[in-house]
Parts: structure tokens; C-alpha cells; sequence
């Protein structure tokens, strides 16, 4: 699907979608709440979403959906010895240590980008804590069977903490404590997500900053109501149009929230733009946008909308920490950098930085490279151009925000919305 962007001012107010990070933990969570209803509420849609909520019932829970939530009653009695999770790697990462729980062998697996992912961080905690695994040379599929009894392991985080927070999720339900050392942990903020849902439904973890872990084993879900927070990962890129190109309110955000990508308003701040926190949402102005420096190593997902901001801000923007990325639906840096600069931008991608020199982008083609937030990331930049932007592959935005090309037409963007395009 391609959709056509045009040099636009941008005015107007749009709802941040909710988060999907947070979804799929909730959704793990109420599956580990044995015989407890939790209800979802402003649940995503996604298909991330989708996917775990899929896997959820697959491994044994009573999954129902109406426009206004979703319910979930807890039950781990896996019904399909398959477990498809799409091409979400956190639905991929963090059910394989729920699914270990179980003594049943169960393979997960998913489609697309998600079967070049590296898995190899999986195999031998899970061993250690009384599981089998394998993988296929360290990618997916994965194999495993339970029961996960608990113990005492080390945990790489340098790839991902999303094979963290399951276990920090799968471990109060093993019958024995367990310690989890981990070392080179990546992208902090999500395993406070982690921890914070956790605490929510009553389960106890003591830590010692990000380093080491100590679950105590037997304890129990509380089901209860849980509303999905706003996605800070999707609105960001909303704040980059308003930055770029005029004003924009996004509602429905929690500045307090423990979701990282909070971050991006240090960020809007430094490079000029006006920033405000008002009882109704965040809003932000466009400035003299100026070159700023930024580390995404905690935040990788803020790349894409970073990159996007800096093709338009005065002088040499460094963004650190661009190895984050290069492991995602695609190699995000190369395809940020490429798409970016077949637009007109300067860009140059050393080391672990990527150096981007501020200019008027002309417009243009640009490819998704099958990454929703690339297509994000260009459609933003488009804003600002000073022609047209056809983005090939917009489609892929579903994975995560399925109304972005809905919502940027709302606030003023010239953006034919297709079918595949109009989702909520």
C-alpha cells in the first residue's frame, strides 16, 4: 500500500493509541491469574495485540473481546501444542518463558522478520531454572517444556530485555524462588514496565537495581481492571509533526509513566521545540529547531521519529546507541538512514552514531523496508519536505499504530487514507 504525503502545517488534537508493550504484559499477566477474570481496558488493537492475545489462548485462557475491552480468564492448560506470534518479538521472547511453565512441549513460531530474529539468550536460563529449549541455530522457532521450577541463573540482556521481563513474569508461578543475575541489560525502562504491572497484580520481586533479581516462588495472580496507558513509542512520532509542522495536542499520555520513550520531550526541548504539559495532554509547538545530541540505547524505538525531527533542525544532530537497532523488523538504522537521505537528507551512520546534518528535504519515494516505524519515521520527515513523500509499504504500520495515516490527515496532513490504512 502506498500512501502520499504532502508539505502540510499541522493543528489539531489525536488520542495517542494505547501502548502495546503494556497490553501484552497485561495480557501475560491475566493468563498467569489462574482462574481470575481481568478485564482490559482502551486495549490495543494492533497486531502485536492480536497476536498475544492468540497466544494467550492458545496456552489456555478464556480470551473475550468486545468494542469497549477485552476479558481474560486465567488458566494455563495449553490447547495447541503451536504458538503463532506473528512478527512480534516481545509476544515471541516473553511467552517462551510463560509457555516453559508448562510440562507440555510447545514450539513458538511466527511469520516474517520475526523467524531472522536471534533467540539465542533463551536457551540456557531455562535450562538452569529446570526447563528444555531449543532453537533453530538461535533463531526461531523455539521449542520448549516445562515445568519451570525455579533456581538460581544468569541472564543476557544485551540483545533484549524482553526474555527478562518473562521470566520476571513466568518465575512467581514456579514452586521454587529464583535469582536471576543479569548482565549488559538493554533497554531498562521496559522491565520497570515489567516490574511495575507485577506489582500491580500482587506479585513480590526484590531487586538490586537492574543487575540481580530474586522472585520467590508460589505465589499468585490478582485479576483484577487494567487500563492500557498511551503508547509513548507510537505518540512520538505525533510530536515530531507537531514540532515540524505547526501544533499538535496529544491526549491520553501519562508524563509520570515508567514507558521510556517518555523521553522524546527531552529531546523536543533541546532541539527548540515548545513543550507543554497541560491537564488535557502534551502539546507541542514547532521552534528554531536546532542540532541536539541524544542517546537511544535505553530507547531504541526513538530513533526513527529522532531521525526524522533532525532532517529539519539547524546544524549536525548525533543520535548514540544506533546498534539498538539494527536487530528489529530490519536493520532500522541502515533503513532510516537510506530512506531518509534518498529524500535529501545528509546522514551518516559510523560506529554506533548516526550523524544527520539539517536541510530541506525535497520529497520523493520512500520504502518501509516492512518496518512500521520506518514508514512512520518518513511520513513524519514529509511534513516538513518541500514536496511530495509517497511512503511504499504503509501498510506495515498496522503492527503497531493502525490509525497513523487516519490520525495525520485529522490533524492536517494531505494523506489519501486507504481501507488498509483507517484502523483504530
Amino acid at each position: 500500500m502506498r500512501e502520499i504525503v504532502r508539505p502540510t502545517a499541522i493543528d489539531g488534537t489525536v488520542a495517542a493509541p494505547p501502548s502495546k508493550s503494556v497490553m501484552l504484559r497485561i495480557a501475560a499477566a491475566a493468563l498467569l491469574a489462574e482462574g481470575g477474570r481481568t478485564e482490559i481496558l482502551n486495549p490495543s488493537r494492533c497486531e502485536d495485540a492480536r497476536s498475544g492475545l492468540r497466544v494467550a489462548a492458545a496456552l489456555g485462557a478464556e480470551v473475550q473481546s468486545t468494542p469497549e475491552s477485552v476479558r481474560i480468564t486465567g488458566s494455563l492448560a495449553p490447547r495447541d501444542p503451536v504458538l503463532d506470534c506473528g512478527e512480534s518479538a516481545l509476544c515471541l521472547r516473553m511467552f517462551t518463558a510463560v509457555a516453559a511453565l508448562s510440562p507440555r512441549e510447545l514450539t513458538l513460531t511466527g511469520t516474517g522478520s520475526l523467524l531472522r530474529r536471534p533467540t539465542t539468550d533463551v536457551e540456557r536460563p531455562l535450562a538452569g531454572l529446570g526447563a528444555r529449549c531449543r532453537t533453530a541455530g538461535g533463531l526461531p522457532p523455539v521449542t520448549v517444556a516445562g515445568p519451570l521450577r525455579g533456581g538460581e541463573v544468569e541472564v543476557d540482556g544485551s540483545q533484549s530485555s524482553q526474555f527478562l521481563s518473562g521470566l520476571l513474569l513466568a518465575l512467581p508461578r514456579a514452586p521454587r524462588d529464583s535469582t536471576l543475575h543479569v548482565r549488559n541489560l538493554a533497554s531498562r525502562p521496559y522491565v520497570d514496565l515489567t516490574l511495575a504491572l507485577l506489582a500491580e497484580c500482587g506479585i513480590r520481586v526484590e531487586r538490586e537495581g537492574h543487575r540481580r533479581f530474586f522472585i520467590p516462588g508460589g505465589q499468585e495472580y490478582r485479576a483484577g481492571r487494567r487500563r492500557v496507558e498511551g503508547d509513548w513509542s507510537a505518540a512520538a512520532f505525533l510530536l515530531v509533526l507537531g514540532a515540524l509542522g505547526g501544533r499538535i495536542l496529544v491526549t491520553g499520555l501519562d508524563p509520570a509513566s515508567v514507558q521510556g520513550d517518555r523521553l522524546v520531550l527531552q529531546a523536543l526541548v533541546a532541539a527548540g521545540a515548545g513543550v507543554e504539559i497541560r491537564p488535557e495532554g502534551v502539546e507541542v509547538t514547532r521552534g528554531d529547531l536546532r542540532a541536539f545530541a541524544f542517546d537511544v540505547t535505553d530507547v531504541p524505538d526513538l530513533l526513527p521519529p529522532l531521525a526524522a525531527l533532525a532532517c529539519h533542525c539547524r546544524g549536525e544532530t548525533v543520535l548514540f546507541g544506533v546498534s539498538r537497532v539494527r536487530r528489529k523488523e530490519c536493520d532500522r538504522a541502515e533503513a532510516v538512514a537510506a530512506e531518509l537521505t534518498g529524500l535529501g537528507a545528509r546522514i551518516e551512520v559510523r560506529g554506533d552514531a548516526m550523524r544527520i546534518t539539517g536541510g530541506a528535504l525535497a520529497g520523493g519515494t520512500a520504502r518501509s523496508h516492512g518496518d512500521h516505524r520506518v514508514a512512520m519515521a518518513v511520513a513524519a520527515a514529509a511534513v516538513a519536505a518541500r514536496g511530495p513523500v509517497a511512503v511504499e509499504g504503509a501498510e506495515h504500520v498496522s503492527k503497531s499504530y493502525p490509525g497513523f495515516f487516519r490520525d495525520l490527515a485529522r490533524v492536517g496532513g494531505t494523506v489519501p487514507v486507504s481501507p488498509a490504512g483507517s484502523g483504530a
